[in-house]
């Protein structure tokens, strides 16, 4: 596999942008400088990712979710820890 990321990902296995391969080989998020763990989708040409607003849930179970807009860098967990 490549290490070249995808523009948008997502952790829902439901959303057409989620992709299981990518995610278990581990994806760290960077948005605005900061490391941030709970980011459930991100896309980086629109600068965006979601996060899980507390313990919040819809009437189907799902975790709510807040829109961040900024800068957002992916990178792949394993490459990072390697060098």
């Amino acid at each position: 596999m490549t290490d070249t990321l995808p523009d948008r990902l997502s952790s829902d296995p439901r959303s057409p942008y989620h992709n299981a391969e990518l995610l278990e080989r581990g994806i760290g998020i960077r948005f605005k400088g900061v490391e941030k763990t709970n980011v459930e989708e991100y896309c980086v040409s629109e600068g965006w990712i979601r996060v899980a607003a507390g313990k919040a849930r819809d009437r189907f179970g799902n975790p709510l979710t807040i829109k961040l807009t900024g800068t957002v860098e992916p990178y792949l967990r394993d490459a990072d820890s390697s060098e």
